[in-house]
């Protein structure tokens, strides 16, 4: 999946991170390279082509990318970003995430419990409006409260002008303020799905590896009105798929870099948050894969929680050994150094760049008081001491009532107008809670909570109650009523007097804690105001002396990559781009179809009737991030001729700085698409209406 990992293989003797960056760049529709593809090219991406691709392109609320495929509202995306939804509609008769699921006719076709699809329709520049409410005379927790205030404002007023989703997203680490309205999808029905061993072949041992043999896609469609949407911007599905040394573009919400960061929070990073939060997701791997071990059914219920733990827990190893690695941090020391050195020279002659220079030193206090307050943000506020769905319930709902109360400008942004529609999707989802698997992550993370805080902490003892861990989380989960999704929403339609009234052990729990959670946020949020005022101070200098023309870390927005199909050199050895279907039955062949190299029945059943020469998965360079999983890979036409689900190895240095000699984003060829839901699945309909052969 698209991940980190370690960087072992990263770098060859020949081979430096100071080498061109090639295509580098994860840039904003609004402000697209053009130079760049003009000049290497000789492509000119017009505004009507990037207008189709951007309004084709759909971003997943359970963490992913996709696009649309049909005119009546097929969405594809990867297996691993509809996980989530398939193990939430499964049961122990039906597991559509280990089995597969197809829906042959559209009566068929499965709803979504709680899944939110997002098209970006437009793009607004409200820089010089966010800027202007901050006065330079306000202390940080002044602005703060002033830039919460008017990105509220502005959020509410395009969401009642418009009826879309209106975000106001900051760019530039405070550099650039834009405001993204989203069309909602949130009648989301599941259409296809193939089994998680084809999806995710190879298992462990294959992940962020290549060759790779996955058809790591899930299908899914939009209903307006109980019936399919009709989608003008669709893209055309090409069945041949790409050739060696194609250009392509790759359109998705690549999820969260930190190439604009400075060396003091890199350093955290690396010292500090990196290992801790590792520590975490090692513990709760152990748990859950202890939990899964116990039955077939246990396995069911926690295996798209083991998966998630399991991946992320693999990200930040990546990330933490691309820190470590002397080459990436020496290159990202020497680019701090030379900006800081460009900001000197300059500092006598505008104002600008000594306040570049003061910001540095500013950030890096920020993040002291951060370490000061993080482990009681951690494990209060980011609920890492409560890791539960329905202690998540509780916090949502003990929190809104306060914060309904307050102007919209004043409360919190999840809280805000214009986040209200999100926020009770997620807390009036009907999913399954499983007793057992709450109190065992409960108990967990009560136990962690514990150990980091220590167990005569005043507070924590108050949380425990007396009783150990296993005793408290037994307590609390079989006690709340908050699996009732009538009483959730009694309750959120009432005031803090109801929530309290409801005296429910989670809800008294979590009214509990929340004055020291909020407390910590509160110290975290005005320095992380104070370091984005620092670090738009640092993005004017760097766009003085550098110009306005690159691109920003990414946000989980939609961005346009670009890059070109091709292979790469490791250990000596040239590494193909493209694997065939002849190559996923050498694997199972070479491994004794043994797990997790086994083949479902029906890939064996049906090899006879393959065209084993189909390509299956390819590589190309263009800049990705996790968050990119399920982005189209199109070409020049703008036709769909692959889906992004993972990165090599080597490109898990991507989080902090670019280099295309061996970094590649792994992508399902279209071809292969085709071919499997033809020959494989039966699902000839399906494959028709994907490749416009229907009406």
């Amino acid at each position: 999946m698209i991940s980190l990992r370690p960087l072992a293989v990263f770098l060859s003797l020949g081979v430096t991170l100071a080498a061109a960056r090639g295509d580098e760049g994860m840039w904003l529709f609004n402000a697209p390279p053009k130079e760049q593809l003009q000049q290497k090219y000789h492509f000119d991406p017009t505004p009507q082509w990037l207008d189709h691709l951007q309004k084709a392109s759909v971003r997943f609320n359970s963490g992913g990318s996709g696009s649309f495929i049909s005119a009546d509202g097929l969405a594809i995306t990867n297996h691993h970003v509809g996980a989530d939804t398939l193990q939430k509609l499964s049961s122990a008769e039906h597991n559509y995430l280990h089995d597969g699921f197809y829906a042959r006719t559209q009566a068929d076709e499965q709803r979504a419990l709680d899944l939110e699809l997002n098209v970006l329709e437009s793009i607004e520049d409200v820089t010089e409006r966010v800027n202007a409410a901050i006065k330079p005379s306000m202390n940080a927790d002044a602005a703060l409260t002033a830039r919460r205030a008017i990105i509220a404002q502005i959020e509410k007023e395009s969401k009642d002008k418009t009826g879309l989703r209106s975000n106001v997203i900051t760019l530039y680490e405070g550099g650039s303020y834009q405001l993204y309205r989203y069309k909602r999808y949130t009648d989301v029905r599941l259409v296809f799905a193939p089994e998680q061993q084809a999806a995710f072949y190879g298992g462990d041992p294959d992940n962020f590896e290549y060759p790779r043999y996955d058809l790591d896609i899930c299908i899914f469609r939009v209903y307006e009105h109980d019936k399919p949407a009709h989608i003008d911007n669709y893209l055309k599905f090409n069945s041949a798929g790409p050739k060696e040394g194609d250009l392509v573009f790759v359109s998705g919400n690549p999820g969260g870099t930190d190439r604009e960061l400075s060396l003091s929070v890199l350093t955290d990073a690396r010292d500090r948050q990196l290992p801790q939060r590792m520590a975490v997701l090692y513990r709760r791997e152990v748990n859950l894969t202890s939990y899964s071990e116990r039955s077939l059914e246990n396995a069911r219920r926690a295996r798209d929680d083991l998966f998630g733990v399991q991946n992320s827990r693999k990200a930040l190893k990546g990330r933490l050994e691309g820190l470590l690695d002397p080459p990436i941090f020496e290159k990202l020391q020497a680019d701090e150094t030379k900006l800081r050195q460009e900001m000197q020279a300059r500092a006598g002659q505008d104002a600008k760049f000594q306040e570049g220079l003061a910001a540095y030193d500013k950030i890096a206090a920020a993040q002291a008081a951060i370490i000061k307050t993080a482990p009681v943000y951690d494990y209060y506020e980011r609920e890492l001491g409560f890791n539960s769905t329905l202690a998540h319930y509780a916090r949502l709902l003990a929190r809104a009532p306060e914060e309904r109360a307050k102007p919209n400008g004043e409360r919190l942004p999840e809280f805000r107008e214009s986040s209200s529609d999100s926020l009770e999707l997620q807390l009036f989802s009907t999913e399954p809670i499983y007793d057992d698997l709450e109190e065992l992550q409960l108990t967990d993370s009560l136990t962690d909570l514990t150990d980091h805080l220590g167990a005569e902490d005043p507070m924590v003892k108050k949380v425990l109650a007396g009783k150990s861990p296993a005793a408290r989380a037994t307590e609390l989960v079989t006690g709340t009523k908050l699996k009732d999704l009538a009483f959730r929403k009694k309750l959120y339609a009432g005031d803090s007097a109801a929530i309290k009234a409801a005296n429910d052990p989670l809800l008294n729990l979590t009214l509990l804690i929340d004055p020291i959670a909020r407390a910590a946020r509160k110290t975290v949020d005005t320095n992380d105001e104070a370091k984005q005022q620092a670090y738009a101070q640092i993005a004017r200098a760097r766009f003085a002396i550098k110009g306005t023309s690159s691109y920003p870390d990414a946000t989980f927005t939609l961005r346009l990559a670009y890059g070109t199909v091709r292979g790469y050199e490791e250990n000596g050895k040239q590494v193909p781009a493209f694997t065939d279907f002849s190559g996923l039955y050498q694997r199972s062949a070479e491994h004794q179809n043994k797990e997790p190299f086994e083949l479902p029945q029906r890939w064996i059943a049906r090899k006879d009737q393959l065209s084993l020469g189909t390509n299956f998965d390819f590589v190309c360079d263009a800049d990705i991030i996790g968050g990119n999983s399920g982005s189209p890979v199109v070409n020049r036409a703008g036709e769909f001729v692959g889906i992004i689900f993972d990165g090599n190895i080597q490109s898990l240095v991507l989080d902090y700085v670019y280099d295309d000699a061996q970094a590649r984003a792994v992508s399902v060829d279209s071809a292969a698409i085709g071919e499997a839901l033809r020959k494989v699945y039966d699902a000839g309909p399906l494959a028709d209406e994907i490749e416009g052969k229907t009406k």
